[in-house]
């Protein structure tokens, strides 16, 4: 029991301290996305090690969880010369470890973006098979994910042009590494080795002659560059100190080189020539390729003079920052914490707000940018004028140097305003609505574009709606250097007046007709004919009567409005006046076509609710059967003829103003 619980003890101890590694953050160099290893087709890279860190999730589209842990990774980036497939192996120094990859395409993005954009991903495997892992021209799928699923997936296609990155993951929480080589036998293999060969671009003295800033025509190896600069030469009247690469403390490569003097340079022309250092080669680049040894870049150390306050850069419309340029580096500490270096004069008072540099990393700095409090407002003529600063001195250059007073004018830009209001106009038939644009910040031109692809020129324009609801008015104006645009939405509603009413359909004897108006507007006056003889000017008219009639009579009521806005509208309506309302059947009917007594069916049945009519012929078989009374039988079943003779029919109905309910049965003589 004791070695068990010691055995116990011992693992506990394990788990406990290889937890608290893995609960480290992935900070080093080549365990992020912004710091990832440049790589190139030609090389096999050897990890020796790989730190345990925690992981980050990572957007997986084809996986069913999505979001997969780059655990304990490096990143390695590469970037596509020629369009085609891409074979990789990743080979564990232990076979029995678990290795996962992704690949993603970061071309014109933020490296970082790779853990929140999908659209990033290009292919990955997440198997949980240990071993050799990669792309192979034979496999079947993509790609793989968690579980037991392929370990090698297809070569994905890359494109000319495009940057990527390849993240590897280590599941397996041990240290132990692997190698990467590139190449796989597909026939159309993507081109990751860049085709350029690298070469020295520009060199540049610092003002005391005691450096020499060199920048490169491509990314360079940090760790092919030796601390004493050995791979540089300049001749007899100076040697090289030391060399350091720009950005080699955060990244793997450079463009950019400080190169050391033991002794300043007195003014005149000279050359930056490369050699082969002490570590038996020239800088090279990604792929091992080097900078041919005799490469050199003219340079010159001119005199110690001041640094002149050169240029201002183009000026926007309604500007809220200000870059001044300089023709050599300024120290930008020697800019006084009140801004009094500087002033700003013109059609318009502008105060500073803060001044900053365009590389906050150094102190030295070719440019600085004045940020505004507020946007310039009115255009017009301005002058930058460089100042004594409360510190006792102007802006002073990398050799402390003081620059002169001096005055630097540009021409400050008013935004154009494109803010419309408008009238609307209701009218009879259509609306008319008035655009209105003010003149502001001298606007010359506009285009107003309109719902209905319709366009317009002018200042205030009119339009005519006939048709309601929103409508979408889009304005640009321009001041001929400035522009700006604005879109409302109008809604337009239907205030047109529409005379309605509703009313009796028809009228029995002694019945009364009521009238009630149902009309949309803004309505002042209603005029009512009921072709009775009476009229009403009521919005709500009273009930009317009319004059027994001996057949069937139409009369037509008339209502006419008029509005607020003047205009009118007329409805009309038709009653039909019955001359009986006594329901009955006839006792017999002709079927013959000619218009007269051609049907059987009961007559007058205006107040019967419920109704049922049936018709049997003598030997009891329903013919004809409706409940509604206006349907009448024609003396066919099915269409064909019924024998002329005796028919029984039976009606049955609730008496509308009763309410009782009435069963009556008769006979009809059908004559042929």
């Amino acid at each position: 029991m004791r070695k068990l619980s010691r055995h116990l003890l011992f693992f506990s101890l394990f788990v406990l301290v290889l937890a608290k590694a893995n609960a480290q953050p992935c900070s080093g160099l080549g365990q992020t996305p912004s710091t990832s290893f440049p790589v190139c087709g030609l090389n096999t890279f050897v990890q020796n090690t790989v730190p345990l860190c925690n992981g980050t999730t990572l957007p997986c589209p084809p996986c069913s969880s999505n979001l997969l842990a780059d655990r304990n990774p490096y990143w390695y980036k590469f970037t596509c010369y020629n369009t085609g497939t891409l074979g990789f192996t990743i080979t564990p120094f232990n076979l029995s470890d678990d290795y996962d990859w992704q690949i993603f395409d970061v071309t014109g993005k933020n490296p970082n973006d790779v853990y929140t954009d999908p659209s990033m991903f290009v292919c990955c495997n997440w198997s949980g098979t240990t071993g050799v892992t990669g792309t192979s021209p034979t496999a079947t799928v993509l790609n793989a994910c968690e579980g037991n699923t392929p370990i090698l997936t297809k070569m994905p296609t890359l494109l000319a042009g495009h940057d990527y990155l390849l993240m590897i993951s280590h599941f397996t929480p041990s240290q132990s590494g692997y190698t990467l080589s590139f190449g796989g036998g597909s026939s159309n293999t993507a081109g990751i080795t860049d085709p350029v060969a690298p070469a020295l671009q520009k060199a540049m003295a610092s003002c005391d002659g005691k450096q020499v800033f060199l920048k490169l025509s491509k990314k360079m190896k940090c760790n092919s560059l030796t601390g004493t600069g050995s791979e540089f030469s300049i001749g007899p009247s100076s040697a090289v100190a030391s060399a350091v690469g720009v950005g080699c403390t955060s990244s793997f490569d450079m463009d950019s080189v400080v190169v050391s003097l033991l002794n300043p340079l007195p003014p005149g022309n000279y050359s930056l020539v490369v050699q082969n250092g002490s570590d038996a080669n020239t800088i090279l680049d990604n792929c091992s390729t080097g900078i041919p040894a005799g490469d050199s870049q003219p340079f010159t150390v001119l005199p110690q003079t001041p640094t002149l306050m050169d240029s201002i850069s183009p000026v926007p419309c309604s500007a809220t920052s200000l870059q001044l340029v300089f023709r050599k580096p300024i120290r930008f500490s020697s800019i006084a914490t009140d801004l009094s270096d500087f002033a700003i004069t013109g059609p318009a008072p502008i105060t500073i707000s803060v001044v900053s540099s365009v590389y906050p990393s150094s102190d030295l700095t070719t440019a600085i940018t004045l940020n505004l409090t507020a946007p310039i407002s009115i255009a017009g003529n301005y002058q930058i004028k460089l100042l004594k600063g409360t510190d006792g001195n102007t802006i002073l250059n990398e050799c402390l140097l003081e620059t002169p007073l001096s005055t630097i004018s540009f021409v400050g830009l008013s935004a154009a305003n494109a803010v419309f209001s408008y009238q609307l106009f209701y009218g009879c038939k259509e609306d008319t609505l008035n655009l209105q644009y003010t003149a502001t910040n001298g606007v010359t031109n506009w285009k107003w574009t309109f719902d209905d692809s319709t366009t317009s020129t002018i200042a205030n324009p009119v339009r005519m709606y006939s048709k309601f609801g929103a409508k979408t008015i889009k304005l640009w104006a321009t001041n001929t250097i400035c522009s700006d645009s604005t879109t409302q939405t109008i809604n337009l509603i239907n205030d047109s007046l529409i005379a309605n009413f509703v009313s009796t359909d028809y009228l029995c004897p002694n019945d009364v007709a009521n009238f009630s108006d149902s009309s949309k507007g803004h309505i002042i006056s209603w005029n009512w004919d009921f072709n009775n003889g009476n009229t009403s000017t009521l919005q709500a008219p009273p009930m009317q009567t009319y004059l027994p009639v001996s057949k069937e009579t139409k009369v037509a009521v008339r209502l006419m409005l008029k509005d607020t806005f003047g205009c009118y509208d007329t409805a009309y309506r038709t009653i039909k006046l019955i001359p009986n309302c006594n329901i009955a059947v006839a006792t017999a009917f002709t079927p013959n076509g000619d218009g007269k007594n051609d049907y059987l069916y009961p007559l007058y049945a205006y107040k019967a609710d419920k109704l049922t009519f049936r018709i049997f012929n003598r030997y009891g078989q329903l013919v004809f059967s409706t409940n509604d009374w206006t349907r009448k039988w024609d003396g066919t079943l099915a269409g064909k003829p019924q024998d002329g003779g005796v028919y029984v029919w039976m009606l049955q109905y609730t008496d509308r103003d009763t309410g009782k309910q009435v069963f009556e049965k008769g006979t009809s003589l059908l004559i042929r």
